[in-house]
């Protein structure tokens, strides 16, 4: 969820613009992703330009590509995964952890497995305003551990970025981002504030549920849903 306009609390209900189904299809070297934002169904979502969830298994992985003029936020949900850029730095991430990666003017980037097995994770990618893409790339890093998590009447949440449940998450986004992942109990209900103006998506990564005050909408694993206003 993300806007370049200044945060101003938006209490009106929001409902399922569009769902979108996320399709397998290969990329990198052998890997393979399910896309939604940045595919044939759904472009983009200013300022959101891509959103894959991906499987991959050795020796298949993302080589060297060059970034530039935006951010790419890396979420490890099993695995790990060993990055590192042009510049001679290098890591891991591992289950649970985050990359937060700001490209500015240019970067050169590889990420690939470590572990056995299949590697599962989601990437996002955020577009940086005209002022912003020369800047000189940087990361934040955020172990599992030091992810602030909040569980409140059924339901669990790892604060990503922005705040929820009156949490904060210390990452800083050049571009105003709110990153969650929530886990619900069947039968629990939430309601999560988000600034006036902003676009917003939900990603379903297992179960189905609802969504949206007024006209609801039913989603399930792998189901991309575009948020709006409720007129």
């Amino acid at each position: 969820m993300s806007s370049s306009s200044t945060p101003v609390t938006f209490e009106n209900p929001m409902k399922v613009m569009k769902k979108v189904l996320s399709l397998s299809q290969s990329e990198g070297d052998g890997a393979t992703v399910r896309r939604s934002i940045g595919g044939c169904e759904l472009r983009s979502l200013d300022p959101f330009l891509l959103l894959d969830e991906f499987s991959v298994s050795k020796p298949a992985g993302f080589p060297d590509d060059p970034h530039r003029g935006f951010e790419t936020v890396t979420y490890m949900l099993d695995g790990a995964f060993t990055h590192r850029d042009f510049s001679g730095r290098k890591g891991s991430i591992r289950t649970g952890d985050v990359q937060w990666m700001t490209a500015g003017r240019g970067i050169v980037h590889s990420e690939m497995p470590t572990a056995d097995g299949v590697q599962k994770g989601l990437q996002l990618w955020i577009n940086l305003a005209s002022k912003d893409k020369m800047i000189e790339p940087r990361y934040q890093e955020l172990e599992s551990k030091d992810i602030s998590q909040v569980e409140k009447d059924g339901v669990a949440v790892r604060i990503i970025a922005g705040e929820a449940f009156g949490v904060r998450s210390p990452v800083y986004t050049q571009t105003p981002t709110m990153y969650m992942d929530f886990t619900m109990q069947p039968g629990s209900q939430l309601h999560q504030p988000i600034p006036e103006g902003w676009n917003a998506f939900v990603y379903i990564i297992e179960g189905e549920g609802v969504f949206g005050k007024e006209g609801a909408a039913s989603g399930s694993a792998h189901n991309c849903l575009m948020l709006g206003a409720a007129l």
